[in-house]
């Protein structure tokens, strides 16, 4: 074929393949616009999920009779008049193609009246690369955008459109995250002539996210405020027992444009990674401002992802402010505790149910401090005669015991409490509405040799015995991982690793970074490594599988948390198979000590499995269970 230039409409029929994926692309450029134009008042109404119609009218600006042609038009804006401003945009963006490629793809209507004027007016179109005269029409001040029937004249696209209910609950997923950037905006909307959201304009940002996301989410959430270098981040997280089983509630603004980002991504998971159960995902909304010269908004068609210019110390600056905020957490706090909600007396972490290890005939052994004969009470017999835990790699042992410089497999074993002094409060006898009253109160007793039932000035509290002293423990063995820093052990063989020569050349690059988690590698070939050495705490693990998953990570973000999450696993393992077990009989002292240690520590409202350690019911969920009141 010849070379020729293509149509306009084709054009705008290209470009729609790449904006409008479905009926929500069309929901978010409007809403956009609207928004860009100053609305207060949104008014978003769908027909079939929005298939059949899509109408949203605003209380904008408006546009003048003349420019409405150009709106239409592709690469016509208000909103950039020259490079500067495209660098630093301060609107939510703009890449030239949204309203005509809606325009190509749909029977497009656009109302509109500027504020001054004596009417407004309306022009149309029918897919094509040409528009009916702007005709007179009544309409308040602002602009009405109607599209009909989506896809009408292209329909391979709309083979590809999903049933009503999907399609509708994309575009309200839209509306919904729009909202939380923009609590001062007013939004409806209506489907199939019924109003399914309605949110009034508010002042107070925690409002809007209490009407979206429920009082539940606020109530346990933390909050969070940092500012360093230029970036500040603000929002809620939500607590660690609110997991979901699908990332449907996470809101990660930056200046104000709702986006998904894999730095971004990366930095949560990874100051979540200690506190949620397999498989779950957090709740979040999280707002992050920062120069908009220092990020590119117009790096995806869709607008969806942005690309920073220093994605590093935006990721270390995120990571560190939420891990901040998730272990400053304490009892006591809101959002630390697992609370039971109202309809059943079941720990509000649905989804999971954890299995209690069997009860043992006598209490456990092998936890005591060594060079004591202490312990969580009970028998601790002599080091040479305490059994290896069944299920443990015996590299860990190994691995411990050398990190410690201990000289038996028998020393690395985490310590278990000393006997606390007999002085410590032994029962909630005292006043619990005293002052002096701990977040966690003064224990009660055992039930069923697992968990431990305290009375604090709220109500109850139950303890999880082994998840919490697995915490406990867990959190100690890190800080002591950290003040040794990550020893080195040399491979009796070295071992050569296949890689592709962007991998060598990187593994070469970043030989410091490497080498600092514990990784001695040399250059053997154009597409092979000598793995030298790895940390000794992870003897026994396929090391060199480990060191391609930190080569990809460098080379797609620039920074890998494999390392120190496979340490981290080892490090867990240690503190589950060294932690007080089910079965064991605790006095009140030792149970006292176990609460004022969960108080005293980072991320002790969850076991490194991400199971809750305690839960509280207050006194009116006591007072419900009982029917008392009623």
């Amino acid at each position: 074929m010849a070379i020729a230039k293509l149509s306009e409409q084709l054009i705008n029929q290209i470009a729609a393949g790449e904006v409008i994926e479905r009926p929500a692309s069309v929901v978010k450029e409007l809403l956009e616009n609207a928004l860009d134009a100053g609305a207060t008042r949104v008014d978003v109404r769908l027909e079939q999920g929005g298939v059949r119609l899509i109408q949203i009218s605003d209380n904008g600006s408006g546009v003048y009779r003349d420019e409405m042609p150009l709106a239409l038009s592709r690469h016509a804006t208000s909103k950039i008049a020259c490079m500067d401003d495209l660098e630093a945009l301060h609107t939510l963006g703009f890449r030239g193609e949204a309203l005509p490629s809606i325009a190509s793809v749909s029977r497009l209507s656009l109302t509109s009246m500027v504020d001054g004027e004596r009417n407004g007016w309306r022009l149309t179109g029918d897919g094509s690369d040409v528009f009916r005269e702007a005709a007179p029409a009544a309409h308040p001040v602002g602009t009405t955008v109607e599209v009909r029937d989506l896809f009408f004249n292209v329909p391979a696209r709309r083979k590809f459109v999903r049933t009503e209910r999907t399609e509708y609950n994309h575009c309200e997923n839209v509306i919904r995250t729009q909202a939380v950037a923009c609590p001062e905006v007013a939004f409806t909307l209506r489907h199939n002539d019924r109003v399914t959201l309605d949110l009034p304009a508010t002042e107070d940002p925690a409002e809007r996210v209490r009407a979206l996301l429920g009082d539940a989410f606020l109530e346990h959430a933390t909050p969070v405020d940092e500012q360093r270098a230029g970036l500040a981040l603000s929002g809620w997280l939500g607590s660690p027992t609110q997991s979901r089983a699908q990332p449907d509630q996470q809101f990660f603004f930056v200046n104000g444009r709702a986006i998904r980002d894999r730095v971004l991504a990366a930095a949560v998971r990874k100051a979540y990674q200690d506190v949620l159960y397999h498989g779950r995902h957090p709740m979040f909304v999280l707002d992050l401002e920062l120069d908009p010269t220092q990020v590119d908004v117009n790096a995806h068609p869709t607008k969806q992802e942005v690309r920073f210019r220093e994605s590093r110390m935006v990721h270390d600056f995120i990571f560190h402010s939420l891990h901040k905020a998730l272990a400053g957490l304490r009892p006591g706090d809101a959002g630390h505790a697992a609370a039971v909600p109202e309809s059943r007396g079941a720990p509000a972490f649905a989804g999971q149910e954890a299995s209690r290890p069997v009860p043992t005939d006598r209490p456990l052994s092998g936890l005591g401090v060594p060079g004591t004969g202490g312990g969580y009470g009970g028998y601790a017999p002599p080091r040479e005669a305490r059994p290896e835990p069944s299920g443990r790699d015996p590299g860990f042992g190994a691995a411990w015991a050398e990190f410690r410089g201990a000289s038996a497999v028998a020393e690395a074993r985490p310590a278990a409490y000393e006997q606390p002094s007999a002085a410590a409060p032994t029962a909630s006898a005292t006043d619990p509405d005293a002052d002096s009253m701990p977040p966690l109160g003064f224990a009660l007793g055992q039930v069923a040799e697992t968990f431990i039932l305290a009375e604090n000035a709220r109500g109850l509290i139950v303890v999880d015995m082994h998840a919490a002293h697995e915490r406990l423990t867990y959190e100690r063995l890190k800080r002591e991982w950290e003040g040794a820093r990550v020893t080195s052990q040399p491979l009796l063989v070295p071992e050569t690793l296949e890689v592709t020569p962007a991998e060598a050349e990187l593994a070469e690059e970043r030989a410091d970074l490497l080498a600092g988690l514990g990784f001695e590698l040399d250059r053997a070939g154009p597409e092979a490594l000598t793995l030298r050495a790895a940390p000794a705490l992870l003897r026994g693990q396929d090391t060199a599988q480990l060191v391609r998953d930190v080569l990809a990570d460098l080379a797609a973000v620039g920074y890998s948390h494999r390392a120190e999450g496979a340490m981290n696993a080892v490090l867990g393992t240690i503190a589950c198979h060294g932690s007080v077990r089910s079965g064991r009989r605790l006095t009140l002292p030792e149970m006292n000590q176990l609460l004022r240690d969960m108080e005293a520590t980072e991320r002790s409202g969850q076991c490194n499995h991400g199971r809750p350690t305690w839960v509280e019911l207050d006194h009116s969920a006591l007072d419900r269970l009982f029917l008392r009141g009623r």
